[in-house]
């Protein structure tokens, strides 16, 4: 049956769509059927992209509003999705726990899986000033949906994910209780290591502002012949950690 990817994560800006558009490129290239889906009321940066030819899905009237007869219907279209199909839907930071609470009340996930589709929640750490507020959105995740393999995503580009314990020695996310405490839950980690922003970061921004896949941004002449060097390097690797995860 169908694979669905969901991403989650209450903070917003910390790469959620760049993650889903991620999604997208890699099931793209195995040539199986993929349907994608933009839920996210105020950034809809992974309905941006033409290669994905993604939904507009509205989940309410308002940004931070969630009206269960709306996700009802994009719970039809996951159902009802083709044999073999991936499914990826990214959704927005303001709708975040409201979308949690939802599934847990409609028990929606579990209709899903119960059905033979194999769901998959994708969520993102990332360094920097960011760290404490994508760590609360992880356990969010784990708490409200107990069932469900998480994905967690170490996006990197803010800084290394890392914490000082109360010894004063620094411990990644791996050493954190948090992932020891869920370490059956998480399907697999995908580490987005950090890049050298003049460059590497500065090509990607530049790719996911004209809502280009590494490959179209590879074969696109607006990009110097040096920029498109380092998006084919950044996509090898990217790919291949996903591969290591098994996705």
């Amino acid at each position: 049956m169908a694979l669905i990817n969901l991403t989650l994560q209450g903070k917003g800006g910390v790469g959620k769509s760049f993650v889903a558009s991620l999604l997208a490129q890699y099931y793209a290239g195995k040539n199986v059927p993929l349907a994608c889906y933009d839920t996210d009321p105020v950034n809809r940066t992974f309905a941006g992209y033409e290669a994905f030819n993604a939904e507009t899905v509205l989940l309410g009237e308002r940004p931070d509003e969630l009206n269960p007869r709306y996700f009802d219907a994009l719970v039809e279209k996951i159902m009802t999705a083709e044999e073999d199909a991936v499914v990826v839907i990214d959704n927005g930071a303001s709708t975040f726990l409201p979308l949690l609470g939802y599934m847990v009340e409609s028990q929606a996930l579990e209709m899903i899986t119960g059905s033979g589709h194999e769901v998959r929640l994708h969520t993102v750490l990332t360094g920097g000033q960011a760290l404490n507020d994508t760590l609360q959105g992880l356990s969010q995740v784990l708490t409200y949906v107990p069932d469900v393999p998480v994905v967690v995503w170490l996006n990197e580009y803010f800084g290394r994910i890392e914490r000082q314990n109360d010894k004063g020695e620094v411990q990644g996310f791996e050493q954190s209780g948090l992932y020891k405490q869920n370490k059956s839950r998480i399907h697999a980690l995908v580490r987005l290591p950090e890049v050298r922003k003049e460059t590497f970061g500065h090509d990607i921004e530049q790719m996911m502002r004209a809502r280009l896949t590494f490959d179209e941004a590879v074969q696109h002449l607006d990009f110097p012949l040096m920029a498109r060097q380092r998006l084919k390097m950044s996509w090898k690797a990217i790919h291949g950690a996903m591969d290591q995860a098994v996705l």
